[in-house]
């Protein structure tokens, strides 16, 4: 059994920022690709970065240069810095992992979601 939980969503203005956390826990052996996505009221999951165990990251085009994803594979955990938000930034953020358990199986887990609202 595997849990993602996510930390950090909230509301701000304009400009500013928010760090996002997603630790997991549970019987794992192996985490490969993690990464956050999100969805925006009447709109489709979009994926906004990821990042591998080789530390390679994948951004989405509108979110490059204003987000930074990371991670620490001592903590199981996945981050998503966001400076310079824009109310088009405003979604469900949920975080995303590739995960090998103790059952051998590869196999993607997501967290719950956490709300971020930018709004002036």
């Amino acid at each position: 059994q595997v849990q993602l939980v996510e930390s950090g969503g909230g509301l701000v203005q304009p400009g500013e920022s928010l760090r996002l956390s997603c630790a997991a826990s549970g019987s794992i052996v192996s985490m490969y690709t993690m990464g956050w996505y999100r969805q925006a009221s009447g709109k489709q999951r979009e994926l906004v970065a990821t990042i591998n165990n080789g530390e390679s990251t994948n951004y989405l085009d509108s979110v490059k240069g204003r987000f930074t994803v990371s991670r620490d594979n001592a903590k199981n955990t996945v981050y998503l810095q966001m400076n310079s938000l824009k109310p088009e930034d405003t979604a469900v953020y949920y975080c995303y992992a590739l995960i090998k358990t103790v059952t051998m199986r590869l196999n993607p887990y997501w967290g719950q979601g956490t709300q971020v609202t930018v709004s002036s």
